[in-house]
């Protein structure tokens, strides 16, 4: 069992709101389907989680739907707690270096608030 949250900026916006508000309903319905499954399967299917090659902390969350491909980026904070920092529709092979970096910001980010 897996707890996701999504990364809220110190003024309280949530980019993967704002990114999930951005889709189609019925593609917002498949991107929380596979939440849902990451969160409750004990061994997610490399199609649906993936650690992000060329990083230290970063995984994928990925959804397919009619062609699209869409990308949730995060972290784990302990061994349950994944956070989601971003949101995007992948385009090309690769994941654009700035998602990566705004996800890597993100999550530095959210350890110094953290910290009592």
């Amino acid at each position: 069992m897996r707890i996701i949250e999504f990364y809220r900026t110190e003024s309280g916006k949530c980019p993967v709101e704002e990114f999930l508000d951005s889709l189609s309903d019925k593609h917002t319905q498949k991107v929380t389907w596979v939440l849902r499954l990451v969160e409750r399967m004990d061994r997610v299917p490399e199609q649906y989680l993936k650690k992000l090659v060329g990083t230290d902390h970063l995984w994928e969350i990925r959804a397919q739907i009619a062609g699209n491909s869409y990308r949730l980026l995060g972290f784990f904070d302990g061994a349950v707690l994944m956070v989601l920092t971003s949101g995007f529709s992948k385009k090309q092979k690769k994941t654009p270096q700035r998602e990566i970096e705004l996800a890597e910001a993100r999550r530095v980010n959210y350890l110094q608030r953290k910290k009592p």
